[in-house]
């Protein structure tokens, strides 16, 4: 035997270790399974990607080249949506296939459970969901960041990262009072109109700090100096305000003035917008710097959507139950047209759930963990009693 036929030989081992049932459902599973990838994907990246892309080419001169290789980079996040509708698609089908053959009759005939059927199902579901996970850690955040940045290069525009507007950074500390306790207040205010390559520009910065008085600087530019660990603000002015009506007030102009304030509104610029660019630990670090910063609604948002990267995989897990659960009755019988039409129906349902979790979890009227997850818990509750009514 050759080192490749030994390799092979090696490969599929745990497969065939798998009971005969397993693999006969499992080979069932897998055409209908990239079936529903390829036609998810098609579908999604046409409607997401594609249309617009065209748009580009047609009115903003992108040049073809550089347009199929933006949709190239965005491929793997619609190959992500996909998994699970495929998912869903794989197992209904599948399943009602073999009910209206009469296959799975013959399998209850010799006393086969009807979980035991769709275990299958549900371990495929399983390997989707650690399938959609790592790409949405591992490969979707590179490829989206990829795909802007060659976008952007390829129109003209700023590399993405590097070019922002409005930029808002706030600092609290501790402020001693005149009976000698203290309070935790917010010590200083950054605002910039634009970030572009590395520099801020119309810049304000409020220094509410300082016992007696307050510091507003603005400049038309501002940049940060690793060097000097400082702010380096250029060509504006200085004014000190005395909290008391006799204190003095003072006007100064400047062409650089250096400011220690921290190189935070730096990392706040450069947070990308879309969540899905960022991996759960970029987002972590992000959710710190918005709360950090004063953002609450920013930081809760995005402590949502950190839940809803953990929650969003087990869709696939919520999908193969329920198509298995479906298809598995003994009266199921489906085209794949038929099958396509539920799976949309379902797929959009859940989803609708899914938003709306999200879009209160944002709004703060429940905690993040339990707005992502609650479609999903729901979704297994009726997937289980799917299973429990066609077993009887």
């Amino acid at each position: 035997m050759s080192t490749l036929q030994r390799a092979i030989a090696a490969a599929l081992a745990p497969w065939r270790r798998l009971p005969l049932l397993d693999r006969w459902l499992l080979g069932e599973l897998c055409g209908p399974l990239i079936f529903g990838i390829a036609a998810f994907t098609a579908v999604s990246l046409s409607v997401g990607a594609v249309f617009e892309l065209v748009r580009r080419v047609a009115e903003s001169g992108l040049p073809l080249d550089a347009a199929v290789q933006v949709l190239l980079l965005e491929l793997p996040s619609f190959l992500v949506l996909s998994f699970p509708m495929a998912t869903l698609m794989a197992t209904l089908l599948t399943y009602s296939k073999l009910s209206g053959n009469s296959e799975l009759t013959a399998l209850r005939s010799i006393g086969v459970a009807t979980w035991r059927m769709v275990l299958p199902a549900i371990s495929l579901a399983l390997l989707m969901t650690l399938l959609t996970f790592g790409f949405n850690e591992a490969v979707v955040p590179h490829t989206l960041l990829q795909a802007k940045a060659t976008l952007n290069r390829a129109i003209g525009r700023a590399v993405t990262g590097e070019q922002n507007d409005r930029i808002t950074y706030s600092r609290y500390g501790d402020i001693e009072l005149k009976d000698g306790s203290t309070e935790k207040v917010l010590t200083h205010f950054f605002y910039a109109q634009r970030f572009n390559k590395g520099v801020m520009e119309d810049v304000t910065l409020l220094d509410l700090s300082r016992p007696g008085q307050r510091l507003m600087l603005t400049a038309q530019r501002a940049i940060w100096n690793p060097v000097e660990a400082q702010w380096e603000f250029l060509d504006g002015h200085v004014y000190v305000v005395g909290d008391d009506a006799d204190a003095p007030n003072t006007t100064a102009a400047f062409q650089r003035y250096l400011y220690p304030l921290g190189s935070e509104p730096i990392a706040v610029a450069k947070l990308p917008k879309d969540a899905n660019a960022l991996t759960i630990g970029q987002a972590r670090t992000a959710e710190r710097l918005l709360r950090e910063s004063g953002d609450a609604k920013g930081a809760r948002k995005l402590r949502v959507r950190i839940q809803e990267k953990f929650a969003f995989p087990a869709v696939c897990l919520v999908f193969g139950l329920m198509g298995s659960s479906l298809g598995v009755r003994p009266s199921s019988r489906r085209s794949r047209s038929q099958g396509f039409g539920l799976s949309v129906l379902l797929i959009f349902g859940y989803y609708l759930v899914a938003f709306s979790f999200s879009s209160v979890g944002v709004k703060g009227l429940l905690p993040p963990l339990l707005s992502a997850w609650s479609p999903v818990l729901i979704g297994l509750l009726i997937g289980a009693g799917l299973l429990q009514r066609a077993s009887r």
